[in-house]
């Protein structure tokens, strides 16, 4: 859902910051990213990224001010783990019909600027190089750890916490029923045999809950948000829903883990993991952390088909593998893959 914000409308808006005399000092060219909140404009050593007005059950960007809140926060929370990253918030001004990036004008809309961080130096593209190293993922976990320790503690009662995984599971099984009948009914096999592993370790996930081991976290730690610089930066944190930061960090490592077996290496979900228990005080049990990847697996093919159900999806032909990848790592961790864990 798009909506205009004043007198001017997205497409101009994008028009205008993809174009290098936008940008002071000028680079020679911008690439402009889409995803689905927001546009990234890349331009020199500089990253700007505008909100798509939009509204969905889990966060509202519909009006400006709402996006200049959500820029403010995202700023905030990043700097935790990306301190020097993350260099403010700018307006984007119009003065008689004339946009400005920064400007004496009207603020028209608001754009969070970062610096740009090496893209050879990306944990996805290490994967995809087979080139991460061992003092990196050491490192990595040295980083997490120290974040994790001092992360604010979450007051979600054990009961609240144990809905929130029963909840995400009923939705996952309104989406993925919505399938073509291949990915369908192998999603509703395996989402039974999870639903059966989470009854069964309900009393686990209660006591991670009840003894505070659950933090107000990361909450998107994927591989493109990790890069092993030096120092390490961790970015783009999910900043408009205070709640879905609420995690476990090896629930937060299980998604990471995930996100590296669908890219290739899967052997990084028991790696990082022994490395964050080694830093933490309260590890979770690998029984546990292999629920918790099951479980962030299955969510990642929800969302996943779930692009295929909105009016005008961008890239259909990318959303039924993606999410038969993702029932795949479902099923190989349900089944105990111990290669992966070893």
């Amino acid at each position: 859902m798009v909506t205009m914000t004043k007198h001017v409308s997205l497409a101009d808006k994008v028009r205008f910051l993809g174009a290098p005399d936008a940008y002071v000092p000028r680079p020679a060219s911008v690439e402009v990213v889409e995803t689905h909140m927001s546009y990234v404009f890349l331009g020199g050593a500089r990253a700007y990224k505008l909100k798509k007005p939009v509204r969905y059950p889990f966060l509202d960007f519909s009006t400006i001010e709402a996006r200049a809140q959500d820029c403010r926060a995202e700023v905030r929370l990043n700097r935790r783990l990306a301190p020097d990253v993350y260099l403010g918030v700018l307006p984007l001004t119009a003065d008689d019909g004339r946009l400005a990036l920064g400007g004496r004008g009207e603020a028209v809309d608001w754009l969070v600027e970062m610096r740009r961080l090496p893209q050879e130096h990306m944990l996805d593209d290490l994967i995809a190089r087979d080139a991460v190293t061992d003092a990196q993922l050491d490192g990595l976990c040295d980083t997490l750890g120290q974040f994790y320790r001092g992360a604010g503690r979450s007051t979600i009662t054990a009961a609240d916490y144990v809905a929130r995984f029963t909840g995400e599971m009923r939705l996952n099984r309104e989406i993925l029923a919505q399938a073509e009948r291949p990915l369908q009914a192998r999603a509703e096999l395996l989402l039974d045999q999870l639903d059966a592993r989470l009854y069964a370790s309900r009393a686990s996930l209660e006591a991670r809950a009840l003894d505070g081991c659950v933090v107000d976290g990361h909450g998107d730690l994927r591989p493109e948000h990790v890069c092993l610089n030096a120092p390490i930066v961790i970015f783009d944190c999910l900043e408009f829903n205070d709640a879905l930061r609420q995690v476990d960090p090896f629930d937060e490592i299980a998604l990471l883990g995930v996100e590296c077996a669908q890219l290739g290496a899967p052997h990084l979900l028991g790696r990082l993991t022994r490395g964050l228990a080694a830093r933490l005080d309260r590890p979770a049990p690998m029984a546990l952390v292999v629920l918790y990847g099951a479980w962030r697996a299955a969510l990642r093919a929800r969302l996943s088909f779930a692009h295929l159900l909105e009016p005008a999806p961008r890239t259909p032909q990318k959303w039924t593998p993606l999410a038969q990848r993702y029932l795949s790592i479902v099923d190989r961790l349900l089944g105990g893959e111990s290669s992966w864990l070893s």
